[in-house]
């Protein structure tokens, strides 16, 4: 029995020991899960922060782009402003308002709007009334003789219809409207 006894006992140590081995083994094994968790969790907030980082960028840069479009839209609007504003045609209604007024510097704007066009003899047409296409116009006169009864009458009732230019810029006709 004894024989017997000291089987068991040897048997229940080496059961201990091969526990306490699971349990060793077992209890490392959980903690290198863990830890390959925990790196895999830091290699997952890792990638999610770049992703931010590069979705934030793109937006930035997208924003940055359509700022400087609606920029470019903005400053080529002033310069196709400017341009309207510095036109022949914006420029001589300025000199037709300015002599029409009678200030002081009539002549002067008689003078300024003379070197838009080729000679002092340029027809002006003004045109009194138009139906189906058809113009009636007034009696021709000439650039030079216009500026001179807009002198007189201090009164600007025509606006600008049609301008032709010849190769050097000149305007060579001038097509005005009644304003009613």
């Amino acid at each position: 029995m004894q024989k017997h006894s000291s089987i068991i006992q040897r048997s229940l140590r080496y059961l201990m020991l091969g526990i306490i081995a699971i349990a060793l083994v077992g209890g490392s094994g959980c903690k290198s899960k863990k830890k390959a968790a925990e790196a895999a969790a830091a290699a997952e907030e890792k990638a999610r922060i770049e992703r931010e980082m590069e979705e934030k960028r793109r937006a930035e840069a997208e924003e940055a782009a359509r700022r400087k479009a609606e920029e470019e839209r903005l400053a080529a609007e002033r310069e196709r402003a400017a341009a309207a504003e510095n036109s022949p045609e914006r420029r001589l209604e300025k000199y037709f308002d300015a002599i029409a007024s009678g200030t002081g510097s009539s002549s002067k704007s008689m003078q300024e709007a003379m070197s838009l066009f080729a000679s002092p003899e340029t027809p002006v047409l003004i045109v009194i009334s138009e139906d189906g296409g058809q113009k009636d116009y007034d009696r021709p006169t000439t650039i030079k003789e216009y500026l001179n009864y807009l002198k007189d009458t201090k009164n600007n009732v025509n606006r600008i219809f049609e301008v032709k230019y010849d190769a050097a810029g000149k305007i060579t006709e001038l097509e005005l409207i009644k304003e009613l």
